[in-house]
């Protein structure tokens, strides 16, 4: 091969190599505040948005998670900050000392964007959990809080998740302490529409429902119970309540305690949003990771590979 032949394919490689590299940011993608507990959506602007909690930092504990932001991006590689949207001291009806922004998740109909958060009334927190909500006509910016859904909430029961089926009909699904409940909301997304339902089928269900449909098939995402390394399991169901039949696991132990991720299809690939410890090495600092998901014929998910 001639000198000017080898020079080609060294060129080549190296343009394959850079598009390559440039083809989504490197994990953790969020790097200058510590975020967990992804909820990621594709909005009607054509931008991917997550919805993550905040690990404030330094922490104490879990109660200082407070202060959520807002990200977005175009092409997964560069990844904006609108900047904070909502707080502890802004919730009319929140716990008095504050904090305890736990994971959150948004939605999108009436012209309205949803965002639901878990926040406890009391200071008995635990025992007090409601699931807030706050509104705006914009995906990151302008939230007002106008109060929580009635009905749901109590002992550990956290973790927001509403899903719009295709037919406009909205679901919430939320969980802790080994318990996953879901049931539809009425229209306004505010209240519920009848009884909430506990899930079955949900092996060693700890917490973090997450629910998606993809081929007329409903999957519903969550944290397992080992110790210390949670896992993401997933379960499969042709109805968006249920019955779930447990199908495995999703993502492996990361680096820390818990493990709380979200599904979402953007530009033709599949995507897990998920948290790690790698820029701390703390689990109450945690940061924002996603992945490729890979699925098989008939539907099932394979593991996916975590990335740095």
């Amino acid at each position: 091969m001639t000198t000017r032949g080898i020079l080609i394919i060294l060129v080549l490689i190296s343009t394959k190599i850079i598009t390559m590299a440039q083809d989504r940011a490197d994990n953790p993608i969020i790097r200058h505040i510590y975020t967990a507990d992804p909820s990621a959506h594709v909005w009607k602007d054509g931008r991917l948005y997550i919805y993550p909690s905040h690990d404030i930092d330094p922490p104490k504990g879990c109660d200082r998670m407070d202060r959520y932001h807002v990200f977005s991006t175009k092409d997964m590689v560069k990844w904006k900050d609108h900047g904070e949207i909502l707080s502890a001291e802004q919730i009319s009806w929140g716990r008095a000392e504050g904090g305890f922004m736990w994971a959150p998740d948004c939605a999108y109909k009436n012209k309205t964007y949803y965002f639901y958060f878990p926040h406890p009334s009391g200071s008995n927190w635990n025992n007090t959990w409601k699931i807030g909500v706050a509104t705006s006509k914009k995906p990151a910016s302008d939230f007002k809080e106008v109060g929580y859904i009635k009905g749901v909430g109590g002992f550990a029961m956290i973790d927001p998740c509403v899903f719009i089926d295709d037919d406009g009909q909205a679901y919430l699904f939320y969980g802790g302490g080994r318990k996953c409940q879901g049931g539809k909301l009425k229209d306004n997304m505010l209240e519920i529409d009848g009884e909430m339902k506990d899930m079955g089928g949900l092996e060693d269900f700890h917490e973090a429902a997450w629910v998606f449909k993809r081929k007329g098939i409903y999957y519903l995402v969550y944290s397992d119970l080992k110790k210390k390394a949670n896992q993401l399991r997933y379960a499969s169901s042709t109805t968006p309540l249920g019955p779930w039949k447990y199908k495995g696991i999703l993502l492996e132990s990361t680096n820390c305690d818990t493990s709380h991720g979200s599904v979402v299809e953007y530009k033709g690939q599949w995507y897990l949003f998920y948290h790690n410890s790698a820029i701390s090495g703390r689990g109450n600092l945690r940061s924002v990771c996603f992945d490729k998901i890979t699925f098989n014929e008939d539907g099932t998910m394979n593991t996916v590979i975590q990335t740095g």
